[in-house]
């Protein structure tokens, strides 16, 4: 197909063969002459998305719940219970999606109810659990595991800083309580990874607004310093700035410069302004982060937290003294 009358454009428009105000699948491009290829140009180009395995969507649709569910409808049988990450995604708690996921689209996470086997098939990453009546709701059509139920699943893992990313992030919908979510852990006694569960849940804080913070105020909680608090709050006169993650008591904070929201030139004008104004009128010791420093084998999250505090601690005797 000549995909050179649209490649050039802002958007795709009512002369492109396929539906601009709905999700369409990849079966229903190839009817319409549009193939493989053409997609994945055409996500290359900005101007489709791909947001899960064989649904494509017009990149100026808004992102929003119901455009979610209308893509996983396409692909889910009708009585599948969508679980996991993509239950969380559905939400609208991304952080739960695994690193670049959004890139490099992943079978979607579901489930079917007990004795009707499990899917097999390309599109998903299935199997079956034990749910309650009070586990499973509907969104738009669709099945789902509840947000508690769906941070209970997510909180069971090998290792603590996926779980407690994803706990900060269904917590922050606003839709269970930490009190809630001790209080179901006991139903999974004896599970897999349930030991995590309970090691990370005490610690979970909506407030947390990154994967990158979670990770950050996790790996500072295991060190014999201050405890951190997320999102602390400075004002100095008509100024307000949010810290990422810090202690107020001596005045040091870690912040995570995630590549979404600070990757551009005027955000980074904007962090160097204010980490300045921080630092010199309200005597705060304030270290970046990025994406490096916190994942893989360059990360440094314990050393920066550990020279901030010291830093702080300093500045904190001399205020004293």
């Amino acid at each position: 197909m000549d995909l050179a009358p649209w490649l050039h454009r802002a958007f795709l428009d009512d002369t492109f063969p396929l539906p601009t105000s709905t999700p369409f699948t990849a079966r229903t491009a190839a009817e319409n002459g549009v193939g493989r290829r053409d997609l994945s140009a055409l996500v290359a180009a900005g101007l489709l998305r791909h947001p899960i395995r064989n649904c494509y969507v017009p990149a100026q649709l808004p992102d929003d719940i119901a455009l979610r569910c209308a893509c996983l409808r396409l692909v889910v049988p009708p009585d599948a219970i969508v679980v996991d990450r993509h239950a969380g995604w559905l939400w609208g708690a991304s952080m739960v999606l695994l690193p670049n996921e959004h890139l490099n689209v992943m079978p979607v996470t579901m489930d079917l109810p007990l004795g009707r086997g499990r899917l097999r098939n390309k599109l998903v990453d299935g199997g079956q659990r034990a749910l309650l009546p009070r586990d499973i709701t509907e969104l738009h059509g669709l099945r789902l595991t509840t947000p508690l139920r769906t941070a209970l699943d997510l909180g069971r893992q090998r290792w603590p800083e996926p779980a407690i990313t994803a706990l900060d992030a269904l917590h922050r919908l606003d839709a269970f309580s930490l009190a809630e979510l001790l209080g179901e852990i006991d139903r999974f006694k004896g599970m897999r990874w349930v030991t995590t569960l309970r090691h990370v849940a005490p610690h979970m804080d909506g407030r947390s607004q990154s994967g990158g913070e979670s990770v950050i105020r996790w790996r500072w909680i295991q060190l014999p310093v201050p405890p951190p608090e997320p999102q602390v709050e400075v004002r100095s006169g008509a100024r307000l700035a949010f810290i990422d993650i810090g202690t107020a008591g001596i005045r040091g904070g870690v912040e995570y410069d995630g590549a979404e929201w600070h990757d551009h030139e005027a955000a980074r004008e904007h962090d160097v302004v204010r980490r300045t104004w921080l630092d010199r009128d309200e005597d705060w010791v304030i270290e970046p982060l990025v994406s490096v420093d916190v994942y893989g084998p360059q990360q440094r999250v314990e050393e920066v937290i550990l020279t901030v505090v010291a830093e702080a601690v300093r500045r904190t005797r001399r205020r004293s003294a």
